[in-house]
């Protein structure tokens, strides 16, 4: 994969939280395409390496933990070094536990709420100040947070939460002509589904029953993700902030 000088997002610089597998590691590959250069983050310093051999030229790795202030200070630095200033910043790292009320752990409370909310909100403090005027923050909600449902209590409301904060970003990064938009998948099948600790037939059940009532009647794909990160990254979103870009087939709004 290399970048060219040609495409939606021809000579931006993009970070992606999260970034070595599923949504985030989809979304540096079209940024890549679309003549982006990208620095994806991970906790694992072998799935970086092994997602940045794939993504090919132009792809930065960065190990980072998004639950910890430290180190997203110390990306911001790392950052600064590499690419100077920013166009993009997507802030996608995020874990789900679904769990009965009386069944949720302090533990799973904490990790859900601290990579969720925690992790989005020292993301942006962070990383905005390399943010050119103009660039663009996305953050990665979900299509459940209008929603409710019986075991999602705890990561419902997370996403709630970082739905919350690109109101509030938008507001108040505007003066700098800075977009913050979130974006909310669907059913969208990556290794996530695997963290969520739910059994195998309740998940199934959970997705199955999503898609029959979606307006569209499938599941999402992360290409489809993909193409909304290009969008709201791309100088074509240039009048769109603080809005709730929902691609789920339909399911939320219908």
């Amino acid at each position: 994969m290399t970048t060219n000088g040609k495409g939606r997002l021809a000579g931006k610089k993009a970070v992606i939280t999260g970034g070595t597998t599923g949504l985030g590691f989809e979304t540096a590959r079209a940024y890549l395409a679309q003549g982006a250069q990208v620095i994806i983050t991970g906790r694992s310093q072998e799935r970086l390496d092994k997602a940045v051999a794939e993504l090919g030229e132009g792809a930065v790795g960065i190990k980072a933990d998004a639950t910890s202030v430290q180190e997203l200070s110390d990306l911001a630095a790392k950052t600064k070094d590499i690419f100077g200033s920013i166009d993009i910043i997507f802030a996608n790292a995020g874990i789900g536990i679904f769990a009965p009320i009386e069944d949720m752990t302090e533990d799973g409370f904490d990790n859900q709420f601290g990579i969720n909310v925690k992790g989005v909100f020292f993301t942006v403090q962070q990383l905005a100040p390399l943010l050119k005027d103009g660039g663009s923050i996305i953050l990665n909600s979900s299509a459940v947070n209008a929603k409710g449902a019986p075991t999602g209590s705890v990561y419902f409301a997370s996403k709630a939460a970082v739905r919350s904060f690109a109101r509030s970003f938008a507001a108040e990064l505007g003066h700098r002509g800075i977009r913050v938009n979130s974006l909310s998948p669907g059913v969208v099948r990556t290794p996530f589904q695997s963290k969520m600790d739910m059994p195998a037939e309740e998940l199934e059940g959970f997705i199955d029953a999503v898609i029959k009532s979606a307006p569209l009647g499938r599941e999402g794909t992360t290409a489809d993700i993909a193409n909304a990160a290009i969008y709201l990254g791309s100088d074509e979103s240039a009048y769109v902030t603080g809005a709730d870009l929902t691609v789920d087939g339909g399911w939320m709004n219908v």
